[in-house]
């Protein structure tokens, strides 16, 4: 019988960071789009993307600059579909800032999303 490693293959890892990614980028298209915040309910998304974040850091907590990296995104990603949900001055400052970070997070999820077809053919 073989027994199993407690730590997380390249394929979970790959797989957790694409997970978090999408649910960061599904929270700021709630955050102009009202069909995508009617499609997906909050509490849903807030508790799929809290379980997703404590996992990767979780996982990262062998890495302290990877493991800040991330955090410091995320944090950045919620602060600002905040700032955007308020409405007024706030709305119309993020918005530009929203777009670029939607940007970011999608060439990420491509990214990682192709290296984990790889990992799986291998």
């Amino acid at each position: 019988m073989v027994a199993q490693s407690s730590v997380p293959s390249h394929i979970e890892i790959t797989e957790t960071l694409v997970r978090l990614y999408v649910f960061l980028a599904q929270y700021l298209d709630r955050c102009h789009d009202e069909a995508a915040r009617a499609s997906f309910p909050e509490p849903d998304l807030q508790a799929h993307l809290s379980a997703t974040k404590a996992k990767m850091m979780e996982i990262l907590s062998v890495n302290r600059v990877v493991k800040g990296k991330v955090e410091e995104e995320c944090d950045r990603v919620l602060s600002l579909g905040a700032a955007c949900l308020q409405g007024g001055a706030e709305k119309k400052a993020a918005a530009d800032a929203l777009k670029a970070e939607r940007a970011v997070l999608r060439n990420k999820t491509i990214a990682l999303s192709d290296l984990l077809a790889v990992f799986r053919a291998t």
